[in-house]
């Protein structure tokens, strides 16, 4: 449903279809995979009572989501 909202809404600014590129694809494939180290990092913590493992696993995540701001920004 968003998604044809999405083509509605560009079809009445009269824009251009949206073409992905590969570096757009690439900086949500790495928010997606920090997103989910993050998420089984908090649920190793907090649900099953695996503390170091969610900790190190929860830092992985925030560091690889970290990693998206130089990705999309450039460094300078």
């Amino acid at each position: 449903m968003l998604l044809i909202m999405v083509f509605v809404w560009r079809r009445m600014e009269n824009k251009g279809p949206i073409k992905p590129s590969g570096k757009a694809i690439g900086a949500i494939l790495i928010g997606i995979i920090g997103a989910l180290l993050l998420g089984v990092g908090m649920c190793l913590t907090m649900v099953w009572s695996h503390m170091v493992a969610g900790i190190v696993i929860g830092i992985v995540g925030i560091v690889v989501l970290l990693c998206l701001i130089p990705f999309i920004k450039g460094l300078k």
